[in-house]
C-alpha cells in the first residue's frame, strides 16, 4: 500500500511538473493543444493525490506501524477521530494535506473558468502548478509519509507508536488546522488571477469578480481557523488572553490582515479603477505570508507546542520564499505603467481616503505582529 502511496506522489509531481511547462510553451508558442492537456493534468494531479491520501489515511486507521508516520503520530489507544487527523498533524503528513488541497482548488478553479479568460488562463494554471510542485516535490523527495521503518536490511513493525501530545488532542484541533490550511491553501488561487492579469494586460475589471469571490472564500476559512486558534490557546494553553498567541497562532493572522486590507480596497478598483498597484501588493503579500507562515511553522524558526521540529524542508522553503517574494516584487515593478489608476484621489476627508488610511493601519499591524513573531 505505501509503495502505491509514493508512485501516486511522483506521478503527480512529474504531472504538475508537466503542466507549467505546457501551459508557458502552450501559451506563448500558440498551440491550444498543449494549453488543454496542461489543463487536463490539474484533474490527474488532483485524482493522484487523493488516492496517495485515501491510502495515507488508511494506513492511520489502521495502526500500520511499519509506517514511521504512523508510528510517530498515532498509537493503538487513541480515538479514531485524532487518528484520522494524524493525516495533518506531522510534517510529512500535513504536506501531503496541503499538497491535496492546492490540487483540488487548482481543479476547481480550472473548471469553473474553462471557457473563460483564455488569454490569461494558461499562466493562471502554471503558477498554481508551480506552487504544487514544489509542495509535492517536498513530499515525494525530502519529507514523504509512506517511509517505512528499517533496521539493518529488514523492515520492522515497532507495534504501536508514539501518539500525538496531549495539548493538540482536543476538540478544536480537530477542525482548526484543515479551516486554516484552506485559508492558506486557498490564497494561491487569487495570486495566481492577479499575476496572470497582470503579465497578460488584461481589459476591463471581469477578473477581479473572480479573484474577489475567492478571496471571500479563503478569507471566511482563515477566519474560522483563527478564532478556532483563538479559543485552543485560551483554553487549552491559558496563557492569560486570546491574544497571548504562540507564533503559529500569530502567522497565521499576518495573511489574514492582509487580504482583509485586500478585499476593502479592491472594490475601489472595481468600481472606480482606483488603488490598483496596493490591490496587486496587497494579494501577493497576503499569498506570501501564507508560505511564510507554513514555513515558520515547518523549519523550527519558532518555537511552539504545534510547530514541527528541524527538519530536512528549511532551505527549500527559505528558497521558495525568497524566489516568489522577489519574482512577485519584479511583475509588479516591471508593470507598473499598466496598474495607473484611472481616478487620482481628490480629497484627504474622501470616501476612496478611507480605504486608504484602513489598508495603512492593517498593515502596520501585520508588520507589528510579523516583528513580534520573528523575535520570540
Amino acid at each position: 500500500m505505501e509503495n502505491v502511496g509514493a508512485l501516486s506522489v511522483l506521478l503527480a509531481f512529474c504531472l504538475a511538473v508537466f503542466s507549467v511547462v505546457a501551459s508557458i510553451v502552450g501559451k506563448y508558442s500558440r498551440r491550444p493543444y498543449l494549453t488543454v492537456s496542461a489543463e487536463r493534468a490539474v484533474y490527474a494531479v488532483w485524482s493522484l493525490l487523493t488516492v496517495a491520501s485515501a491510502l495515507l489515511v488508511a494506513l492511520l486507521m489502521q495502526g500500520d506501524y511499519r509506517i514511521a508516520y504512523v508510528a510517530a503520530h498515532t498509537d493503538k489507544a487513541m480515538p479514531a477521530v485524532y487518528k484520522f487527523t494524524a493525516w495533518w498533524g506531522g510534517q510529512q503528513g500535513s504536506l501531503l494535506f496541503w499538497s491535496w488541497l492546492l490540487s483540488t482548488y487548482s481543479a476547481v478553479a480550472v473548471y469553473t473558468n474553462r471557457r473563460k479568460f483564455r488569454d490569461m488562463m494558461p499562466l493562471v494554471v502554471a503558477i498554481m502548478m508551480t506552487t504544487l510542485a514544489f509542495f509535492v516535490g517536498m513530499v515525494t523527495f525530502v519529507a514523504s509519509p509512506f517511509q517505512v521503518l528499517k533496521s539493518g536490511v529488514g523492515i520492522i513493525d515497532v507495534g504501536d507508536g508514539n501518539g500525538l501530545s496531549p495539548l493538540l488532542q482536543w476538540w478544536t484541533m480537530a477542525i482548526h488546522p484543515p479551516f486554516l490550511y484552506l485559508g492558506y491553501v486557498g490564497f494561491t488561487v487569487p495570486f495566481a488571477f492577479a499575476m496572470a492579469s497582470l503579465l497578460t494586460h488584461q481589459p476591463g475589471e471581469g477578473w477581479i469578480h473572480t479573484t474577489r469571490r475567492w478571496a471571500i472564500l479563503t478569507w471566511l476559512f482563515q477566519s474560522t481557523g483563527v478564532l478556532l486558534g483563538m479559543g485552543w490557546a485560551y483554553t487549552v494553553l491559558g496563557w492569560g488572553g486570546y491574544w497571548g498567541w504562540d507564533p503559529v497562532e500569530n502567522a497565521s493572522l499576518m495573511p489574514w490582515i492582509t487580504a482583509t486590507a485586500f478585499l476593502h480596497s479592491v472594490m475601489m478598483q472595481e468600481k472606480k479603477g482606483m488603488m490598483k498597484v496596493w490591490n496587486m501588493v496587497l494579494v501577493s503579500a497576503t499569498f506570501l505570508l501564507s508560505i511564510l507562515g507554513t514555513t515558520l511553522t515547518r523549519t523550527g524558526l519558532v518555537a511552539s507546542v504545534h510547530a514541527f521540529a528541524q527538519s530536512p524542508v528549511k532551505p527549500y522553503f527559505t528558497t521558495f520564499v525568497v524566489s516568489a517574494t522577489i519574482l512577485s516584487v519584479f511583475a509588479i515593478v516591471k508593470n507598473l505603467p499598466y496598474l495607473k489608476s484611472e481616478v487620482k484621489l481628490e480629497s484627504v476627508v474622501s470616501r476612496e481616503s478611507s480605504f486608504l488610511f484602513n489598508n495603512l493601519i492593517l498593515l502596520a499591524s501585520c508588520f507589528a505582529i510579523l516583528w513580534g513573531t520573528l523575535r520570540s
